[in-house]
């Protein structure tokens, strides 16, 4: 058996040394560092208390430092997946009570699940339906959304927790009078602290700053007798091993979360992934490897407390930039945080919530992609409108709808396209025997009475209404027209609704006195031609290897003679599927 397949960790751990040692150590210790104020705040974002996002920060990493095939992914809480789990589980049970925590776990068991049978049945596949522009509009209206429901805490109003922004600014304006002046320059000077800090070094943790900064100005300032919201009591310890609910009504409302949430979080983990490997030439990443390593990752935290968690755009960045080699430096990572659940949560106390919310702002807002709009407005005008409605669709009707409007967006579109494919009408390079697409080559010359069709698809029952239309209208739009050659070199399947609308046009275009020639036929199709005998009906003779040798035999066939030197390419009848 051959273990470097199912544990990729053996892999890198078989030739260990000091110098993996040394850079892994300083990138976990800088990741842990990190993650430690970004955990607490992202659970605030999920709907929990912060507690349950270094939770998520221990077990979760080290699972899939051991399973994982990317070496610098950093795993943990993320602002897009902690925004999905706030939306679902938010519309099923009031947030913050003990229902909402049992069913948040849950919602990790059954994201792992997922996971972990789709890597296992290899459906990673499954991801593709996701395209990038409806991932950007849904991930930039998402960013917004939950950016804005962080008002509250920025603020110091009481705003009721909504998913529909605006709910959030109506509310947010009815309350304006009520603004707590003294949060709110606490929660504005962390934003500037951060980034700030940002900005004269990216490698020092501007969080972890300004939750030291303001942890101790509230404390030495005595800020929380004044009015300044504080997270209180932490509870210390490592998590304890619970089972997830496996209530069968909750499983079945978690469901389309579930789903959503693994299609998403497997989507972001491994473009980052991916990304950061182009950098290393050593390991390979693999899709569904990943999506075993992150399922099992999320059952494992679900028995000690966690929410889903998945692999981060930032602290990956981080990771990678500062040295990190092979797993070991998540396993440093979760190393950092189980030794602050166990001794360091008391210096959590004097945390003003504001704090955190200008945290997460900071991170989430970055996740609004201006320039990936001005791009596809640029490059690609269907996909920037594809980016838009799912952007407004998120804002109007949530988060879960709007990821469900993306995905049938992707899919519309999908369908839109294979059954309207490209067809290019070709002429001849002068002095050559290649032949190019008139409406990009206009010098190009057309032979008189012939048209040449390239079909640039598979040719299948969705889209044979549109073939058939196509040929049909050549006919009736060239009365001079004597024959068609169709150039099927991008045409690499045919159904039996194809085939049938081959002979279809092939008898229409015969009963007109018109004849049609294929050219660049490949071997699948050939054998489907065969296998069918459409070969028959339509006539070995007319089969060409080439578009050159089809227009010679049109031109050679004036006086109706087919001279058997003519046709070079002799097709055989005994020819096997192409594997």
């Amino acid at each position: 058996m051959n273990w470097k397949k199912f544990i990729p960790s053996s892999e890198w751990i078989s030739d260990y040394n000091k110098t993996n040692l040394k850079g892994d150590i300083s990138a976990g210790l800088t990741v842990g560092v990190m993650l430690i104020p970004q955990g607490m705040a992202y659970a605030m974002i999920a709907g929990l208390p912060p507690i349950y996002g270094l939770y998520a920060s221990t077990l979760p990493l080290i699972i899939y430092a051991f399973l994982g095939t990317s070496r610098q992914l950093a795993v943990g809480p993320v602002a897009m997946v902690s925004i999905l789990t706030a939306a679902g589980v938010g519309a099923l049970t009031q947030e913050g009570t003990e229902l909402y925590i049992v069913m948040s776990i849950t919602l990790a068991f059954l994201v792992g699940l997922i996971q972990f049978l789709l890597g296992v049945f290899r459906m990673g596949f499954l991801v593709n339906f996701l395209s990038h522009p409806v991932i950007s509009g849904f991930t930039s209206a998402a960013a917004l959304i939950i950016g804005l429901s962080q008002l509250k805490h920025l603020l110091g109003i009481d705003i009721p927790r909504s998913h529909y922004i605006y709910e959030i600014l109506i509310n947010a304006f009815e309350k304006i009078n009520e603004i707590n002046w003294l949060i709110f320059a606490v929660g504005i000077s962390g934003i500037i602290l951060i980034k700030v800090v940002k900005r004269i070094n990216k490698a020092i943790p501007g969080p972890l700053v300004a939750v030291i900064v303001s942890t101790v100005a509230v404390w030495s300032l005595g800020l929380s007798e004044k009015g300044v919201k504080i997270v209180g009591n932490v509870p210390a310890g490592l998590p304890d091993f619970v089972l997830p609910s496996f209530n069968l009504t909750s499983i079945q409302l978690l469901i389309p979360s579930s789903l959503a949430i693994a299609l998403v979080s497997f989507m972001e983990s491994i473009a980052v992934a991916k990304a950061i490997q182009s950098k290393h030439k050593d390991y390979k990443v693999i899709a569904n490897q990943e999506l075993i390593a992150l399922g099992l990752a999320n059952i494992g935290g679900s028995f000690i407390q966690s929410y889903p968690t998945t692999g981060g755009f930032s602290r990956t960045a981080v990771n990678d930039q500062s040295g990190a080699k092979t797993g070991f430096a998540a396993v440093t990572s979760a190393i950092l945080i189980i030794l602050t659940l166990l001794f360091l949560t008391p210096l959590f106390y004097y945390l003003p919530k504001a704090i955190l919310a200008s945290v997460i702002m900071v991170a989430v807002f970055e996740l609004i992609d201006l320039k990936e709009a001005k791009h596809l407005w640029a490059a690609n005008k269907t996909d920037f409108w594809m980016l838009i409605a799912t952007f407004f669709t998120t804002l109007t009707l949530g988060i879960e709808k709007g990821i469900g409007a993306g995905v049938f967006l992707s899919l519309a579109i999908v369908i839109y396209r294979t059954t309207r494919p490209h067809v290019a009408f070709l002429g001849k390079i002068p002095d050559t025997s290649h032949y190019r697409n008139v409406a990009r080559f206009p010098n190009l010359k057309e032979i008189e009475d012939l048209k040449i069709l390239r079909f640039d698809a598979q040719l299948y029952f969705a889209n044979t209404t549109f073939f058939k239309e196509t040929l049909e209208k050549v006919l009736e739009e060239n009365e001079q027209l004597k024959a068609v050659i169709l150039d099927f070199g991008s045409v690499n399947q045919l159904d039996s609704s194809a085939l049938y609308a081959v002979e279809e046009v092939l008898e229409e275009y015969r009963l007109a006195g018109r004849e049609i020639y294929f050219s660049e036929v490949r071997g699948p199709v050939r054998d489907a031609l065969f296998r069918s005998q459409s070969i028959e009906k339509i006539g070995k003779q007319y089969f060409f290897r080439s578009t050159q040798e089809a227009v010679d035999a049109f031109v050679n066939s004036a006086a109706n003679k087919f001279a058997t030197n003519h046709f070079k390419y002799t097709m055989q009848s005994n020819v096997k599927p192409v594997r």
